[in-house]
Order: C-alpha cells, then structure tokens, then sequence
C-alpha cells in the first residue's frame, strides 16, 4: 500500500487544512469543495485527510459497513442484530469522472431478477464510502446523470438502485470532498450548494515557502515510509485533537447573539434557502470545539461566514467567488450581542476562529482565470484604426436555444438531440456489453417464443442472456460552441463593441446553462489568435472576452481558417461531440491581397464539412452593405443582426439551419 503524504507536512494552504479538519471534527458541516489551480496541494490534502480520521465499528461481513450499534434495518445484507462489532479504518473511496452509473450506485442482475427472483446486487461506490470520506478530483467535470446520483445520495442519506420494478436501498452517508480548477468549468449550482465549504487556494508567492514545498516533496519521493515517519508525531497529536473535538462537539453551546449574528450574515451577503445558516451554524460550532471551547465566539462566525457563503452568493458564472471582509465585519458588529464578548476577530488562517497557531502560509484564494493586458498584442497596426482600449460589455440578456441539427452521441449536455443513456425511450436494440437499461417489453418479446423449447414448467419466465434488450434512449448533448469574434478597426465604435460583447456574453451564459464547451478566437490587424482554447469554463471566456482589444485591419479569412483548426483539433480529441460556430462581424474583409476572396474560400470549408454556422451581422448605420448575410450563405449557414438577436431571431434560426440540413 502507498504511504500517504502526511496531512500535517503540507506547507501553507491553511484554509483548506482548516476546512477538511472540521469536517472531521463533525461531518454534519456536509464537505468541502477546493477551488484552486494547478499543483496547489488540493488531491494530496485530501487524500492524506483519511489517515487522521478515527477507525469506524462495522458489522462483521457486511459490505454496506453498517455500525454495529444501530444496524440499518433496510441493508441488503441483514438483518443485522445489534451488539458488539470490529472496526476498520476510516475509508477514502475516489469517484472517477468517467465512471457509470453502475459503478458509482452498483449494479442489479437483471437476468436472475426476471428468472429467479434474486436480487443479486454487487455495492458501488456509494455503499463502499458510507460513513467514509466520497473523493471527486475535478468534480466540475462530472457527469451530469452522475451529478444527480450525488445530489440524491447526498439529500436522503441513501442510495437507490432500481431496474423496471426491482429495487435495493442502502444507507449512503459519506463526507463529499470535491477539488477543481474552476479554468476547466463550473459547477451546477445544485451540486455547489451541497458542499457545506469552500475553499480557494492558490500557489505561494514567497520563495522561502516554495522552496520549502520542493524540499519536503522530494524527501517524500525519496522515500516515503521514512518522510511519513519523521512526521508520525505530529500527525498523531492532530488525530487526538479530533477525537477530542468530536467528544467536545455536544457539549458546545452557539448562543443566541452567535445566531443572530449567522442569521444577519446571510441575509446582508443575499444567499439563496436556509442551508447557508445551518452550514454557518455547524461550523461555527465546530470551530469552537476545534479550539477546545464550549461557547461559540464572533471569530467562529466571522471564519464560517468566510468558509460557508463564498459559493452560496454567486448568482451566475461571471461572478467573482469571494466575501467582502469588510461589509461581513460591519455586519457583525452592528449584530453582536451579549453572549458573543469576545474582543477581536482572530486571523483568517487556523488560528482564525479555530485556536490553532497559524503556520507560515501564502496569499489564498483568488480568481485563477488568466486575463490578458488590455495592451496585448500592442505592435504598429495598419491603417483602419489603432488598438483602442476594451469596451465594457452591455448587459447580458437572456436567448432562446440554438441547436445543431440531426442527432448526435456526445457528451451529456442541454443543448441538441441526441442518443443518450438517459431521456426518452425510442426503441430498443441487443446489448454491447454489460446491460444497463433494460427494455422489459421487448425482452419479453424475445423470450416468450422459446418457453416450450425450454421447458418451462411453472409461472416464470425462462430467460436467456440473448433475450436481453438494451433500451435505447433519446435526449440532449452538450456542444462546442465556437465563437468567432471580429475585434477590427471596423468594429471597434465603443457603443457597438459594448453591444457585441454583451451579445457574446449572453450566448455564454446559454452555453454554461447548457453544459457545452466554449472556445473563443478573434482576429484583427494581420492575424488572428486563439483568446481560449475549447473548454468548459465560461468564466474563463467572458474573462477574455472582458479584455478583448479593438483596432487595425479585418483579416476575416485568417479568423475562419483559424477556428476550422481549431475545430480539426477537437475533432481528433472528441469525435462525438459537435461544432456550432458563432461568427460575429459586420462581414468586412481588408488586408492583404484578395481579402474577401479568401473569405469566401474560407468560409466554404465549413459549409463543404456540414459545420452548424449562424452569423451575427455587427453593421449598422442607415447603409447596410450585406456582407455579413453574404458571409452566412458562404458558410452553409444564417445570419442575424444584434438587434434580432436580442429579440425573437434565434427561434428563427433554429428553423433555418434545421430546414437546410433537411
């Protein structure tokens, strides 16, 4: 078995050490989500988190780990008899992003269900980490059938497994701990509520704690049973210190000035429903225990403010995540009372709230999204304007739905038809590999025609495994979104590029609510450059967009060659997922020779490709030269104006694009 790095050797990051030790303290808090980037010590924290837990009594035999002093009556594998039991080490159970649902809830045989009436149930995931810690590393890129296996697991504290009429119901209740890099995507609110805390982190910037980091890293490498032993003391003074928080929780009293004080937080930062509160309460209790107190003190509400409402106050994903200190220090001072007499907050770290000395740590949080200078790219332009500075973008507005026409297989999403494993039942075909949902009407089919050749005797159904129908299903995918962003001097009037971004930032918006991936190239001057690469963090895209630079040229053709690379790219890394491209210009083409000859050209290698294509026409003034509808009919697709866009076109769009693919 791997020795785990040591929870108490990881240098800084003192929030997010924070936050899973009061999980640990009372899982009631309901988990943690860590936001962070790249190489932030977010996997190896949890990971190292299970070794500190204390060991769990279990029944003996019983795969759903039911504790031995109140056996769970509905197990599968009970009855169970209270009384004495053994104990095992806390588990940390990892759910892969690509995992199925099977896998993550267990799998019922179908077969010995209809001809034997056994339920024959293999656990999944859920079961192995009930009363345990539930790992999702890059949880944001989750499915979203899976997301909702989650949400219901999380809400009920159970797991269901039903296939036509058979059903199993075990205790699911575990500790959810999600990291992720918020550049890749953004959670579904739904899924972000359940988390109880959330942390940001974010590399040091001091070189002395840095260099720390590679030192203590390369002793692990080295040799790991040694560096985890040099560390043993410490890990098992903090791993008392829980037991003991744990014994002190029941006794911890949160008077009514700390509720006052929870409750007027809340309120004055408008978070949505009441989990806020509780989350809040829960964790200002356990702060206190973590401090060894028994009376819950304004530091402890001030840190669970901190740790609690950052991700339950965001209301869509162009927000920044994070509290205003100051108003949440207002805040509570105007609501102080006298059961909460402490004299000052303590710090943010450990210490802040929780008691512990704060260790050296780096600067936390913050939005890890790169956003270019507004100067990028701020060489000589050519004559039609020089690089102005980025407009800001008009308020986004709601859109109706652009879809890709015919039926794809990609990836689950809100956006086109597609054949997928969860939606409508269209029809019904032989399974490829294991069976996971079966069409029982036409199983039956297949099976009644062989009762007598095999001897069928009594009331049930003889079944083979070549009776067994695989249901197919219809619903929605997620798309590539493309959008192609003409950033020339012909575009760059402030009021109009204001109108374009917020257009641009409205389609995001559907795109985020739609689970699609979004990329974004622009062109201007003599060139055009890929602003953001195919992903699903929308954030990531409207911060580029933000600092979207205007002026020179419009090399309309080097942005259409662009985006068809892009899209090449993509295709060799995920087939099944198809393009929609959003070209947003007035059609003007200038610079170099030839320039709406090359378009044009261009912009048939998308058409000749069935690529979906929608324009949207940026010219205004009372002279309208059509280009943009020109560009539209070159690439086999429509165009829009802003105005149109704004109000009822895109339905009509839809209608258009269906009609020329039909």
């Amino acid at each position: 078995m791997t020795t785990p790095f040591p929870f108490t050797a990881v240098v800084g990051q003192d929030d997010l050490r924070l936050a899973l030790l009061l999980n640990a303290v009372s899982p009631a808090v309901g988990g943690v989500l860590v936001r962070g980037e790249k190489g932030t010590a977010k996997s190896t924290a949890v990971r190292a988190l299970s070794a500190l837990l204390p060991e769990v009594a279990v029944v003996p035999g019983c795969r759903f780990s039911c504790d031995p002093a109140a056996p769970d009556p509905g197990c599968p594998d009970g009855p169970h008899e209270a009384g004495a039991g053994t104990t095992r080490p806390a588990r940390m159970v990892e759910l892969p992003v690509g995992a199925s649902e099977d896998r993550l809830v267990g799998a019922l045989d179908i077969e010995r269900a209809l001809a034997e009436g056994v339920k024959a149930f293999e656990p999944g995931l859920l079961a192995d980490a009930h009363r345990g810690i539930l790992y999702v590393d890059e949880v944001n890129l989750l499915h979203d059938h899976l997301v909702d296996l989650l949400l219901d697991a999380a809400a009920m504290g159970a797991s269901y497994v039903e296939r036509e009429g058979v059903s199993v119901r075990h205790a699911a209740r575990f500790l959810l701990v999600g990291t992720m890099n918020p550049e890749e995507g953004e959670l579904r609110p739904q899924l972000l509520d359940r988390f109880g805390l959330t942390v940001e982190v974010a590399a040091s910037r001091e070189p002395e704690q840095r260099v720390e980091v590679v030192r203590r890293r390369l002793a692990y490498e080295d040799d790991p049973a040694a560096f985890a032993a040099r560390w043993a003391d410490e890990e098992a003074a903090v791993r008392q210190r829980i037991v003991a928080a744990r014994e002190l929780l029941p006794q911890v009293r949160l008077g009514d000035g700390a509720l006052r004080q929870i409750a007027a937080t809340c309120a004055a930062f408008e978070v949505d429903g009441m989990r806020a509160d509780i989350v809040m309460a829960r964790t200002a209790t356990a702060l206190a225990a973590w401090a060894g107190r028994t009376e819950v003190l304004a530091e402890d509400v001030r840190q669970a403010a901190l740790l609690a409402l950052p991700h339950r106050r965001r209301r869509n994903p162009f927000d920044a995540p994070g509290l205003d200190e100051d108003k949440l220090d207002q805040t509570l001072e105007e609501f102080s009372g006298e059961d909460d007499e402490d004299p000052d907050p303590g710090p943010d770290g450990p210490g802040g709230g929780g008691g512990e000395p704060a260790p050296d740590s780096g600067p936390q949080g913050g939005d890890t999204a790169a956003r270019p200078e507004a100067g990028e790219g701020g060489e000589p332009q050519p004559s039609g304007g020089g690089e102005q500075s980025p407009a800001r973008a008009a308020e986004p507005f709601r859109t109706k739905v652009l879809s890709v026409p015919g039926i794809g297989e990609g990836a689950a999403g809100r956006r086109s038809r597609a054949r997928t494993e969860h939606g409508r039942t269209t029809g019904a075909r032989r399974p490829r590999g294991a069976l996971t949902k079966l069409h029982l009407a036409a199983t039956v089919q297949a099976a009644a025609p062989h009762q007598r050749a095999r001897g069928r005797s009594g009331p049930g159904l003889v079944v083979r495994r070549d009776d067994l129908r695989q249901a197919t299903r219809e619903g929605r995918e997620g798309n590539l979104v493309l959008f192609v962003v003409d950033a020339s001097g012909s575009m760059a009037a402030r009021q109009r590029m204001s109108a374009v971004k917020g257009a641009v930032l409205s389609l995001l918006l559907d795109a985020y609510q739609r689970r699609d991936k979004v990329g974004l190239v622009t062109f201007r001057g003599t060139s055009a450059e890929v602003a953001l690469p195919p992903t699903s963090s929308v954030d990531a895209a409207a911060a580029r967009l933000e600092s979207l630079p205007t002026g020179g040229r419009t090399p309309l053709a080097a942005g259409l060659l662009k985006a068809h690379d892009v899209l090449r790219v993509e295709r060799l890394r995920d087939a099944a997922r198809r393009p929609l491209v959003v070209v947003v210009t007035d059609g003007r083409a200038t610079g170099g020779p030839e320039p709406v000859a090359l378009a044009g050209r261009a912009a048939r290698l998308f058409a000749a490709e069935g690529v979906a294509s929608v324009v949207v026409d940026c010219e205004s003034g009372p002279v309208r030269l059509g280009l943009a509808g020109q560009l539209a009919a070159e690439l086999g697709g429509t165009a829009v104006t802003l105005d149109e866009l704004r109000a009822d076109s895109i339905a009509g769009l839809v209608k258009d694009v269906t009609r020329r693919a039909a």
